[in-house]
């Protein structure tokens, strides 16, 4: 197929657009590029509207390269992309419930994130029109077969979903999720913020990924202003990030061992997460280190004594993990729960671009540290673990291998931390900015225009949960129902990140 370099001859460039170029391009080239990504080469980055456009994100991984094309939508509507890529559906129905475009061809026409209640039906287009919240569910045919809901409020303190099993007995036969109940208005909210009312409302996006919102909104601030920021604070965002993936995949392993009955993993996980949420607090101020990342810099300094207590707790891991690493390997009845269960074919995590500890153990090697090389990323050495068995036990293990370089990372964080200024104040100008930064998830995207006044006044924000959820679908077929929590967790989709 064409490179994205092709692409670029057939478009207007947008010049305020940073890093990578955004074009504006006609129906033709639209539709010629969505026939491609049928082949999976570019990956769907993501897709996202406006009240008289709609955009795609592009990126060819073999190039490190991608491109924003933008369609005028005169009248509202435009050529389906997930008429002929899947991954593209949820996006384009969520697109139409905020902006009232219509994609063309799209197969499921069904509301995503309008549950009809929201008072105002296409809030964010330029006119509202009646909604009929009426939800029908996809029809199981065959026979036996019977239908349980759960959700959306579960038992224990998490988000709400819906989840509609059709089973034979208890195999699934199909799951169907029905997502949207934590929406909470953001990308209304980011129009017309300032860039710090922005930057909080982005690590407030999904609460776990705290770190890599504010990362990636800052980075996109920067690259749509030009703006270079100090050396220092680049490092210390790089170990923050690392942090926070320590503890969530730390919390994920012992969670996910809970879901099989074996508690002891968990309560002993869950004492090792607590003591980095710990030392965050002690070194950056807060255990999830929120509002510590802003456009600019940072807003925290890490002092010798906290230096010294990260090292401290690098050495504390690794000296208790590898233990916690061999009962779980060894431990037969966890592994006949884990091994073989809700497997991830490795063409459809590849066509959905799945991101994170659910691409990488079914066989996609891309991490946006190393594939889009972001400072301090492209002076470091480490490796990303990628498995092919793509089950919940490989799930877990790249989660076990990710916290190793993780470690390894600190490390050489501490050891090459410049010195330096923290952050410079940003130029209140207009511009384009797109980022893609590595979550504990997997890539997370954020696409900014600022204003004349560096007001925001279009923001777009992706969790990689957005093409992982419909995966968990398919990975759950043919399982049994009581196996579907040890799957779900092994995903970890976030329902806040998914719903905005």
């Amino acid at each position: 197929m064409a490179g994205l370099s092709d692409l670029i001859t057939g478009g207007r460039p947008i010049a305020s657009h940073r890093p990578w170029p955004r074009l504006a391009v006609d129906e033709a080239t639209w539709q010629a590029v969505t026939a491609q990504l049928a082949d999976g080469n570019p990956t769907l980055l993501g897709l996202w509207g406006e009240a008289a456009g709609v955009h795609i994100a592009l990126c060819d991984e073999a190039a490190e390269a991608i491109v924003v094309l933008s369609l005028d939508c005169a009248d509202g509507r435009y050529p389906s992309v997930g008429a002929q890529h899947p991954p593209a559906i949820r996006p384009e129905r969520a697109a139409q419930d905020l902006f009232g475009l219509t994609p063309i061809g799209l197969p499921d026409t069904r509301p995503w994130l309008d549950h009809g209640r929201w008072g105002l039906s296409r809030p964010l287009g330029a006119a509202a029109v009646p909604r009929d919240p009426a939800y029908a569910f996809l029809a199981a045919e065959g026979e036996s077969l019977h239908q349980i809901p759960v959700g959306p409020v579960h038992a224990g303190i998490i988000e709400p979903g819906h989840f509609r099993f059709s089973a034979s007995g208890e195999t699934v036969v199909r799951l169907e999720e029905r997502l949207g109940y934590v929406h909470k208005g953001i990308e209304g909210l980011m129009a017309g913020a300032t860039l710090e009312q922005g930057a909080r409302l982005a690590g407030r996006v999904s609460g776990d990924s705290t770190v890599a919102y504010a990362l990636a909104f800052a980075r996109a601030v920067e690259a749509a202003l030009g703006v270079e920021m100090p050396e220092r604070a680049h490092w210390l965002r790089a170990l923050m990030a690392e942090l926070e993936r320590v503890a969530n995949h730390l919390g994920d392993i012992g969670a996910i061992c809970n879901d099989a009955a074996f508690s002891l993993m968990h309560a002993q996980c869950g004492i090792l997460r607590e003591q980095v949420l710990r030392a965050s607090d002690t070194c950056f101020g807060h255990r999830l280190m929120r509002d510590r990342i802003i456009p600019g810099g940072v807003t925290v300094d890490l002092t010798l004594d906290g230096a010294a207590s990260l090292r401290r707790l690098v050495a504390a891991l690794r000296r208790r993990f590898p233990a916690l690493i061999e009962l779980y390997d060894n431990t037969a009845s966890l592994q006949d729960r884990t091994v073989g269960t809700g497997v991830l074919a490795l063409d459809l995590a590849r066509q959905f671009g799945a991101g994170g500890f659910v691409g990488r153990a079914s066989g996609r090697r891309f991490d946006a540290r190393r594939s889009m090389r972001y400072p301090p990323y492209d002076r470091l050495a480490f490796e990303v673990p990628t498995l092919e068995a793509g089950d919940v036990n490989a799930r877990v293990w790249v989660r076990i291998r990710e916290v190793g370089q993780s470690l390894d990372l600190i490390d050489m964080i501490l050891d090459a931390l410049p010195a330096g200024a923290l952050r410079l104040e940003v130029p209140a100008a207009a511009g384009e900015g797109l980022a893609l930064v590595e979550g504990f998830r997997g890539d997370i995207l954020v696409w900014l225009r600022l204003a004349e006044d560096g007001r925001i006044a279009r923001c777009h924000l992706r969790d990689p949960s957005w093409f992982q959820w419909p995966l968990l679908e398919a990975a759950i077929e043919g399982n049994i129902v009581a196996d579907f929590p040890l799957c779900n967790k092994s995903f970890n989709c976030s329902y806040s990140g998914h719903d905005l």
